[in-house]
C-alpha cells in the first residue's frame, strides 16, 4: 500500500494550489484526478486567457448561506498574494473592465506555474484516476485508485462542482461530503445564460451575436454590462451575472441606454427633429437590426409616423419600455455551459479559517464543491487560491 501525508482529489485550480504548498512545506503529496489532464477548466477560462483574480476582492463578492465564511480565507491569502505569485513567474497580463485580471498570452502560463509550483514541491499528479473507495481508520484514510490502495492522513477535496460536465465535472465530492455525514445544500447552475421558449425566443434568434451596454435586473439583484442576444436567449456579463440571483419563474429587466434619459432624448427630438422617425433616431445609439425589432415590439402601429406626429404619452410609454423591458426566462442553459455551480457542502460542518471538517478529522473541502460561489470576474478563482492556501497551512501546522 503506497502512503502519502496528504491526498488531494481534484487537479482543478484549488487541488493544485493546496498540494503544492503543502509539497513545498514537506509533506508528501498525491493528486489525483478522474480528468485526462490536469487544469482543463483553468485553460478553458476567460475565453482562454484565465480571469485569475481580480482586483477589488470583497466578501460581498461571494454567495454562500454563510455570507462570513469567506472572510478568514481571502483574508489569509489576498489577490496580492497570488498577484505576486504571477509576478514572479513573469507572466503578462491585463487588466480588464471591473478591475478582472487576464493573461495577456494564455491560461496555460497559470497552469504551468501552478504545476512547477508542485515540482518544486514533489508533488505526484496523475490524472485517469478514478476513486473507488474511501474509508477511514486509525491512521487517517484509505482509498482505492484505479484498483490500488492509498493511505493518507489528510484527505482534500477539491474535485470541483457540476459545471460543464464536458470537462469532467462530477458530484463526486457531494457523494464524499454525504459519505461523511456533512450535509450539502441544493444546487444549481451559475454564471450561466438564459433561455426563453415565448416569442422572444424568435427575436433572440434573430438577433443572436449582437451585443448592447444594457443593466438587467431580477428582484435581488442588477448589474450593468454587455447583454448578448443568442440563439437560445441572453448572454453576457450583465446577464451571467444576474444568474446567480435569479429563481425559476422570476421576470428579468432590461434598461436600454443607461445612463440615458430615454423619456427627456424622445422629447427634446420631438422638437428639435419633429419629422424623424423614431428608429432613425434610436438607430443612432443602438443596433439597427435590434431597433427593427424593439419597434415591432413597442411602437409597431406609429412605426413610420414622424416624432412630431406622436403624442407624448406615448413617447413617455415607449421611453419607459426601453427603460424596463420586461423579459420572462423559462430557464437557463444549465450546467452544460455553467461556469460554477451554486450551492454545495454546508460551511457549517467546515471551519472557516482552516477549511476541515469539524466532525471528521483531517478531511477539508476547498473551491467550487464548498457552499460559496463567487460573481464574475475572477471572484472564483481567488475563492480556489485562498480556501487552497487556507487548507494547506492547516495541514502544515499540524
Amino acid at each position: 500500500m503506497s502512503r502519502f501525508d496528504v491526498i488531494v482529489i481534484g487537479a482543478g485550480a484549488s487541488g493544485l494550489m493546496c498540494a503544492s504548498i503543502a509539497g513545498q512545506g514537506g509533506k508528501s503529496v498525491l493528486v489525483v484526478d478522474s480528468s485526462n489532464k490536469p487544469g482543463k477548466k483553468i485553460l478553458m477560462s476567460g475565453g482562454g486567457r484565465c480571469n485569475f483574480t481580480n482586483y477589488y476582492v470583497e466578501p460581498t463578492n461571494f454567495i454562500s448561506e454563510n455570507p462570513h465564511f469567506c472572510k478568514s480565507a481571502l483574508s489569509g491569502y489576498t489577490q496580492w498574494d497570488f498577484i505576486g505569485m504571477v509576478g514572479e513567474y513573469g507572466i503578462a497580463y491585463e487588466e480588464r473592465d471591473h478591475g478582472q485580471l487576464f493573461c495577456l498570452d494564455s491560461a496555460k502560463d497559470i497552469l504551468n506555474m501552478l504545476l512547477s509550483e508542485c515540482d518544486k514541491g514533489g508533488v505526484v499528479v496523475r490524472c485517469k484516476q478514478t476513486v473507488e473507495s474511501i474509508e477511514q481508520g486509525d491512521g487517517g484514510y484509505v482509498l482505492t485508485i484505479n484498483g490500488n490502495r492509498f493511505q493518507c492522513s489528510k484527505l482534500v477535496v477539491a474535485s470541483g462542482a457540476l459545471s460543464i460536465p464536458t470537462m469532467g465535472a462530477t458530484g463526486f465530492g457531494y457523494q464524499v461530503a454525504e459519505q461523511f455525514g456533512l450535509d450539502v445544500l441544493p444546487r444549481r447552475a451559475g454564471l450561466v445564460p438564459f433561455t426563453f421558449s415565448d416569442g422572444f425566443k424568435q427575436v433572440s434568434e434573430r438577433l443572436s451575436g449582437i451585443a448592447v451596454d444594457a443593466i438587467v435586473s431580477c428582484p435581488s439583484f442588477s448589474y450593468h454590462e454587455a447583454v448578448l442576444f443568442t440563439h437560445r436567449g441572453l448572454s453576457g456579463p450583465a446577464v451571467l451575472q444576474v444568474s446567480n440571483y435569479w429563481l425559476a419563474g422570476e421576470s428579468i429587466s432590461l434598461e436600454l441606454l443607461p445612463g440615458v434619459d430615454k423619456q427627456a432624448l424622445l422629447l427634446s427630438a420631438k422638437q428639435s427633429e419633429p419629422k424623424i422617425l423614431l428608429r432613425t433616431l434610436l438607430a443612432r445609439e443602438l443596433p439597427k437590426s435590434l431597433v427593427g425589432e424593439l419597434q415591432q415590439l413597442f411602437w409597431a402601429d406609429y412605426a413610420d409616423q414622424a416624432l412630431a406626429e406622436m403624442s407624448n404619452q406615448v413617447l413617455e410609454s415607449i421611453a419607459e419600455k426601453l427603460a424596463n423591458w420586461q423579459l420572462k426566462p423559462s430557464g437557463t442553459e444549465g450546467y452544460r455551459t455553467a461556469e460554477v455551480t451554486l450551492g454545495g457542502v454546508d460551511t457549517k460542518h467546515l471551519s472557516s479559517k482552516t477549511m476541515q471538517c469539524n466532525t471528521v478529522d483531517g478531511l477539508y473541502f476547498i473551491g467550487e464543491v464548498v457552499d460559496v460561489t463567487g460573481h464574475l470576474g475572477g471572484f472564483n478563482f481567488q475563492w480556489a487560491w485562498s480556501s487552497a492556501h487556507a487548507a494547506a497551512q492547516s495541514i502544515l501546522n499540524e
